[in-house]
């Protein structure tokens, strides 16, 4: 019997006396594709980074064409023979998509790069994926798909067996992603073994030989994906805690998305949410359109909380930039309370009292090297100047009230904000709309606790909460954590293909019933 090019025993490993992985394996021979599924923070992420190197397992195996390792370094796991083509693409635009395939290992001759060489080989490594750009095109002048191929071909210079593709279709169009499925196809021929990480369940049924479901770590479910069905999977993934409306949280310290929401021990489920009685409405889409997104209408009123749940590349993040002035809508129209509003950038938003927290604070919201005090308050300190000068009292004082309303652990006026941890730059960025001296209608949040530890999910959510029902702010906020709507949201929006496809709230509002939803409205 050949030996399969992949086998991961007994993985082992933890985060802070949480465990991420427990005593997981996986096993995939050449020639498979096995699909590996599980909510946000199941431990999907840092399995993969396991197995190329960026964490050292705390116990178990990882082999790989017959060599057995205990922990791998990335260049080891390169030499192994594993390529990982992450969501976020590892390609340089500015180089040629030959200087990107041999990029770290450039062929030499007399001292020199061998171009036309190079360029040869590419070609034929670009052919059997199935690319159709030329090797000497700047990969930053391409589609996302066939930058996608690039990175997959560079794997294949490096004679790589194991081939993980994470999340490989979230940024691709449908014509994008179906030209991917049959390049997966075509390298199942080739003899690879492949491991699918991926949301959408249409492409597990179509391409998987065989199915993993990680939940809290271990492994919850193993099965070839013959005979299986979707209403089996989803059953799977979402587990028997899915049935009630406050299933709970999972979290890691200083989570970032390669380590997961979790929790030692269950702690008691939160009770439904539920918006009183009907109020005004703060937000109206009415068809409104947009980069990726529309026609959407929805409303959310005055206090009410609303999620918009949706897969990767659902459209949800680019209808909140849209709101928030970022992308220019194409069609329909806004209105904040009885008027309309049309933001073709963030400082008009802001002047129609809508703020965005957006989903990569670092990169898009915090600045790392000033301090606490100027990170929450930047935006107010024009308004609290006296006379053109900044008013240090006025600044502490409104500092010192919103450290207390948030929790800000060290409450540390001075303190850079990358010294703090996730959830307290979370807060910081947060804190930014909802001080005293700030006044918004509409509170945009997308992927509100992502890279957040439990502790502090939970005060952002009482934050979030108090927000809605003493100040009548509308919240409406984008997550793909079942768990996160369910504790959070009134109501839940279901977003596909950029339109809103479904609704969910009351006791219809749980884990199983977003799952469902979602997969369905993929379809």
């Amino acid at each position: 019997m050949t030996e399969p090019h992949l086998r991961i025993r007994g993985l082992t490993k933890s985060f802070g006396g949480v465990r991420a992985l427990d005593d997981v394996n996986l096993t995939v021979p050449g020639g498979r594709v096995h699909a590996l599924l599980g909510h946000n923070g199941a431990g999907k992420s840092t399995l993969i980074r396991c197995l190329g190197g960026a964490f050292p397992p705390d116990a178990g195996t990882i082999e790989v064409g017959g060599a057995c390792h205990t922990r791998l370094s990335p260049r080891e796991s390169i030499a192994a023979g594993v390529a990982i083509i992450f969501q976020t693409l590892s390609v340089v635009d500015s180089l040629t998509v030959a200087e990107n395939i041999f990029l770290g290992q450039e062929w030499t001759r007399y001292g020199r790069i061998d171009r036309r060489a190079q360029e040869e080989v590419a070609a034929g490594l670009l052919e059997r994926v199935a690319a159709t750009c030329s090797p000497r095109t700047r990969v930053g002048e391409l589609p996302m798909g066939q930058r996608q191929l690039v990175e997959i071909a560079k794997a294949l210079s490096r004679s790589a067996s194991v081939l993980v593709l994470d999340e490989p279709t979230a940024a691709l169009s449908g014509a994008e992603s179906e030209a991917l499925a049959e390049r997966v196809e075509d390298l199942r021929t080739q003899g690879l073994a492949i491991v699918y990480v991926t949301h959408l369940l249409g492409e597990v049924e179509r391409l998987a030989d065989e199915v993993t479901v990680l939940r809290d770590g271990r492994v919850s479910h193993h099965a070839p994906m013959a005979g299986q069905s979707r209403r089996d999977l989803v059953r799977a993934i979402s587990g028997p805690t899915a049935k009630g409306r406050g299933a709970s949280h999972e979290a890691a310290p200083a989570r970032g998305r390669d380590q997961p929401r979790r929790r030692p021990t269950r702690a008691p489920q939160p009770q439904p949410q539920t918006h009183p009685h009907p109020h005004p409405h703060r937000l109206t889409l009415d068809a409104l359109q947009g980069p990726r997104f529309g026609p959407v209408d929805l409303t959310v009123a005055e206090g009410e909380i609303v999620a918009l749940h949706g897969l990767t590349g659902s459209g949800r993040t680019s209808l909140l930039e849209t709101i928030y002035g970022r992308h220019r809508a194409t069609a329909g129209t806004l209105r904040v309370g009885g008027g309309t509003v049309r933001p073709s950038r963030p400082s008009e938003a802001l002047a129609a009292r809508i703020a965005l927290v957006p989903g990569d604070r670092r990169a898009q919201a915090l600045f790392p090297v000033l301090s606490a005090q100027d990170n929450a308050l930047l935006p107010t300190v024009r308004r609290l100047a006296r006379h053109g000068v900044r008013s240090a009292r006025a600044e502490r004082r409104i500092f010192g009230a919103l450290s207390d309303t948030v929790a800000l652990r060290p409450a540390r006026p001075d303190l850079p904000a990358a010294a703090f941890s996730g959830g307290n730059q979370q807060k910081l960025v947060l804190g930014r709309w909802i001080n005293e001296a700030r006044e918004v209608d509409v509170l945009l949040l997308d992927e509100p606790t992502q890279g957040v530890d439990i502790g502090a999910r939970q005060e952002i959510y009482g934050v979030v909460r108090t927000l809605a029902a003493e100040r009548g702010t509308a919240v409406l906020f984008a997550s793909n954590d079942p768990e996160e709507v369910v504790a959070l949201a009134h109501r839940a929006l279901i977003v596909a293909a950029g339109r809103v496809v479904g609704e969910l709230s009351g006791p219809e509002l749980t884990e199983a019933a977003l799952l469902s939803a979602v997969h369905e409205g993929a379809a």
